[in-house]
C-alpha cells in the first residue's frame, strides 16, 4: 500500500487558489468562495490553521414536476424555507457546516418536455425532475456542493444537466461528477484559505466512472496535490432493504455493475481522499475510519419526496458531522440520526434508528475494526483513542 502524503506536503498545497467565480464577485459571498475546476496556481499566504466542519448526507430530490405537479411537495408552496420540512433544528445543523454534502438524486429544470429515458407508463417511470427554484432551496438549507454523478443526473439527458448546473450555479452551489468541462471535480476555498477539492463517481453514463479505478485515481491524486482536503463520492452498490450489508465485492444490480465500493473507498483514501461519502443503496451501510479517513459506504435516502419506498432501513437518513485537520485528518465524528416519513422528508429522530443500523452494520460487515459508537452518535476509533 503506498504511503499517505505527510501535512508538510499538503501545507505545500495551500500555495495555489482557485479562481473565483463572476457570480460569486458580484454577490460578494463572503463564506467560501467557488470554482468547478482548479485554475493555475498562483502564489498566497498560506491557510491558517483551523478546522474543517465537513457534513454530508445521501440522496437529495424534494420532489418532482414529472409525471406531474402532484409530486411536489405542498410544504415547500410559495416562499416556504427548508423548516417547514427538515424542522429548524435539522436545518441549523446543517447551516452549522462549513461544507454542507449531499448528491442531488435528479435533474432542477423547469422545461415541460419528455424525459430522456425510456417511459410508457409515467406513473411507473422513475425519473426525477425538479423545480429549478430548489437550487435556491437547497442553498438555504445549507448546503453547498452535491455530487452529479448518479443514475438519475441522465434522465432528461444532456440539455437537463447542464440547466442543473445552472440552477446551481445560480445559487452559488458546487457540483461534482459529470464527464463534461467544469463538472468533473469541484473547489471550495473557505474563509480559512483552506481549499477543499471534491470528485463524485457513479457507474452510469456521462458521469466519473466508478469503475474505471485507474482513471479515478488520477483524478483524486491531482485534487490532492492543489487542495488542502479532498472529498470523494461514489454512487454504488446494489439497492433496497436486502443490500444493507457490505459484500466487499463486486455488485450487480438488475444486470448492471455496480462497483466494489470497499475497494474503492480504501483505495482513494491511499490516493489523497480525506472523506469518502457513497450513497445509491438507498439504506444506510457501515461506516470505517481507514488510514485516520472517514468513510460512509451509504448514508442511504436523506430528502426524497413522493417517489421513494421509505419503509424500514430505506426511511432512515443518518447525518455525518466531522470535523477535520485543515489537511484533512480526521479530529472527531459523529452519526446524527434522521429519519423521513409519509412521503418523504427528514426529521431528526430521537429513537437513533439510523445510528443503531450504523452501529450494528459496521460490527458485522468490518468486524472489530475498534470503531464505538457513543449514545449521541459520537464515533471513537483506535486513532483518537
Amino acid at each position: 500500500m503506498p504511503p499517505r502524503r505527510d501535512s508538510v506536503q499538503r501545507r505545500l498545497c495551500r500555495a495555489a487558489v482557485c479562481a473565483v467565480s463572476p457570480l460569486v464577485i458580484a454577490m460578494g459571498w463572503p463564506a467560501a468562495a467557488l470554482s468547478q475546476e482548479p485554475a493555475e496556481a498562483v502564489a498566497q499566504e498560506p491557510a491558517a490553521e483551523v478546522d474543517v466542519r465537513l457534513i454530508a448526507v445521501g440522496d437529495v430530490m424534494p420532489g418532482t414536476l414529472f409525471p406531474d405537479a402532484g409530486y411536489l411537495d405542498p410544504r415547500l408552496e410559495g416562499d416556504a424555507g427548508p423548516e417547514a420540512v427538515l424542522g429548524a433544528d435539522l436545518v441549523d445543523l446543517l447551516r452549522s457546516g462549513d461544507v454542507v454534502f449531499g448528491n442531488m438524486e435528479g435533474v432542477l429544470w423547469d422545461e415541460d418536455v419528455p424525459p430522456s429515458k425510456s417511459c410508457r407508463d409515467p406513473k411507473l417511470c422513475y425519473v426525477f425532475r425538479s423545480p429549478e427554484r430548489y437550487a435556491g432551496l437547497l442553498a438555504r438549507t445549507g448546503f453547498t456542493v452535491m455530487a452529479l454523478a448518479n443514475n438519475h443526473s441522465g434522465d432528461w439527458g444532456p440539455e437537463g444537466r447542464k440547466a442543473t448546473m445552472a440552477a446551481l450555479a445560480r445559487s452559488d452551489m458546487a457540483y461534482a461528477g459529470l464527464e463534461v468541462a467544469d463538472a468533473r471535480t469541484a473547489t471550495l476555498t473557505l474563509d480559512s484559505g483552506v481549499r477543499v477539492g471534491v470528485a463524485a463517481f457513479a457507474p452510469n453514463r456521462g458521469t466519473l466512472n466508478l469503475n474505471n479505478l485507474d482513471a479515478a485515481l488520477r483524478v483524486v491524486r491531482s485534487l490532492a496535490e492543489e487542495h488542502d482536503v479532498v472529498l470523494v463520492s461514489f454512487h454504488g452498490g446494489a439497492e433496497g432493504a436486502s443490500y444493507t450489508s457490505l459484500p466487499k465485492e463486486e455488485e450487480t444490480f438488475h444486470g448492471e455493475n455496480r462497483g466494489d465500493v470497499y475497494a474503492f473507498a480504501h483505495a482513494v483514501v491511499d490516493a489523497g481522499a480525506d472523506v469518502v461519502i457513497g450513497h445509491g443503496p438507498h439504506v444506510p451501510r457501515a461506516i470505517e475510519v481507514y488510514e485516520n479517513r472517514f468513510i460512509a459506504y451509504s448514508l442511504g435516502n436523506f430528502w426524497t419526496y413522493g417517489r421513494f419506498n421509505l419503509n424500514g432501513p430505506n426511511g432512515l437518513a443518518p447525518v455525518v458531522d466531522l470535523v477535520l485537520a485543515p489537511d484533512g485528518g480526521l479530529r472527531s465524528a459523529r452519526i446524527h440520526s434522521a429519519r423521513q416519513q409519509g412521503l418523504g422528508g427528514p426529521r431528526l429522530d430521537p429513537t437513533g434508528g439510523a445510528l443503531a443500523l450504523i452501529s450494528e452494520l459496521t460490527a458485522s460487515d468490518l468486524g472489530d475494526v475498534g470503531i464505538r459508537f457513543e449514545p449521541d452518535g459520537t464515533v471513537r476509533w483506535p486513532e483518537i483513542e
